[in-house]
């Protein structure tokens, strides 16, 4: 088995660390398996340093960009956004294409009411 792939078998259980993401879930039924993408996008939205590491441990570069770019950078600030996209060599003009959409516009200026 690929080394990298075997990255992405977590064990079912998650680190106590990151329940207080998912405030609103029963915790303890949540798995890496079957709440994956739930998952990624808690950590990558709303985690701090220790939490990527913890989620970059579980999943490789290439899955990790693959999620982003699948998901158009949704849930991530312009900045989260822009880190992804110097640490993960996602494309510029896709990233500001993202930034650009007018769905996301409307989120972005909540903040400055």
């Amino acid at each position: 088995m690929n080394r990298q792939r075997k990255k992405n078998v977590c064990p079912v259980e998650l680190p106590g660390k990151l329940q207080e993401f998912f405030w609103d879930y029963d915790f303890k039924k949540l798995s890496w398996i079957k709440d994956r993408d739930l998952i990624v996008s808690r950590v990558l939205s709303s985690g701090g340093w220790d939490e990527i590491i913890w989620l970059r441990s579980h999943m490789n570069d290439r899955d990790l960009r693959e999620w982003i770019e699948h998901h158009q950078g949704q849930g991530l600030s312009s900045k989260q956004l822009r880190f992804w996209e110097l640490t993960l060599g996602l494309p510029h003009k896709k990233v500001n294409s993202w930034l650009e959409a007018p769905e996301r516009k409307i989120w972005e200026k909540r903040g400055n009411l």
